[in-house]
């Protein structure tokens, strides 16, 4: 009996030491005595300026998915074009891999596990309606050594069952973004109307997947790119609103694979109407975004370009340790 009343004790004392609320020094309502990090963190406003900004070549006017491996920061086209460009930090292309058994219908984001690629051809901006959304699915060794073995994960959404055609521009159903996690891929997709998010998992396994809807995600813009840090539970995202203002979402220290139970910071760009597509990082603190050519004559002519980053002065203590 006494050593019950003391178990009883013991799990009654451990479970009320734990105090929820914001644990992030950085966050404007952070709480020192917090002990359980409950996602409730808010920020003041923040702008960062890139260190440098850089034209890239017009072979990749519209990149589309950025992702760093082997050395090389690799990104394609979103229409037609087979090849996939690796290139330096300073944005030189290094190497050209053509995808030939490939089919580009509209290539939007680039992907990595340890031993595959996936390259997502699920832009869906047009209509709204379409029923062939596929990511490709690449080894690694193959893709280097030039004779890319492809297989084709088929999907559709779970919570799409009308696909009356719409105006450009106007549905839910469209993904520019997403990150591979062990067994599963998450898609990051764009609300046109609503400016959110949606986030749906499905298997990476080749065939026909469902893909599950998760949660939403206020983003206020439009998500055009992922890169995920498994091992530091960080997620970045890149977007735009509809007005052209660049942004990044911080996602940490969150639980599981509940991307939006953690931290969720933004950070606003200083680029001016940049459409914003790719984010990929070395080792999660300096990144690389991509923008894609916009010209609107005779209010803009942007070219493509690669933007680097140091995000080391916003990053937690935790993510910044090796």
């Amino acid at each position: 009996m006494r050593f019950f009343v003391f178990f009883f004790f013991f799990v009654l004392t451990s479970a009320y030491s734990q105090i929820s609320g914001c644990t992030d020094p950085a966050a404007i309502n952070y709480d020192e005595q917090a002990t359980l990090n409950n996602g409730s963190c808010l920020y003041k406003d923040l702008k960062i300026k890139p260190e440098y900004s850089i034209n890239i070549s017009d072979s990749i006017k519209e990149t589309s998915g950025l992702v760093f491996f082997n050395d090389l920061f690799w990104t394609h086209n979103d229409d037609h074009d087979k090849t996939i460009y690796g290139l330096d930090s300073l944005g030189k292309i290094k190497r050209k891999i053509i995808l030939n058994q490939a089919i580009n219908h509209d290539w939007e984001e680039i992907a990595q596990d340890s031993s595959y690629l996936y390259i997502g051809d699920f832009g869906n901006n047009y209509s709204g309606n379409r029923t062939d959304l596929n990511i490709l699915k690449i080894d690694k060794k193959s893709f280097l050594n030039e004779n890319p073995i492809i297989e084709k994960i088929s999907f559709r959404y779970s919570d799409q069952t009308d696909f009356t055609p719409q105006k450009p521009n106007n549905t839910n159903f469209d993904c520019e973004a997403f990150i591979t996690s062990k067994d599963s891929i998450y898609l990051f997709t764009k609300q046109w109307k609503s400016s959110k998010t949606s986030i749906y998992v499905l298997p990476n396994q080749a065939g026909s997947q469902i893909a599950q809807f998760k949660s939403t995600f206020d983003t206020k813009g439009l998500v055009t790119g992922a890169t995920y840090l498994e091992e530091k539970k960080l997620v970045v995202l890149c977007g735009y609103s509809k007005i052209g203002k660049p942004f990044l979402y911080l996602l940490n220290n969150f639980k599981d694979h509940d991307f939006l139970s953690g931290n969720k910071r933004k950070v606003d760009l200083k680029l001016p109407f940049h459409q914003v597509e790719g984010i990929a990082t070395k080792d999660g603190i300096h990144y690389f975004i991509s923008n894609e050519s916009l010209v609107r004559k005779p209010i803009l002519n942007i070219p493509q370009q690669i933007h680097y980053l140091d995000l080391s002065p916003i990053l937690d203590a935790n993510l910044l340790k090796d």
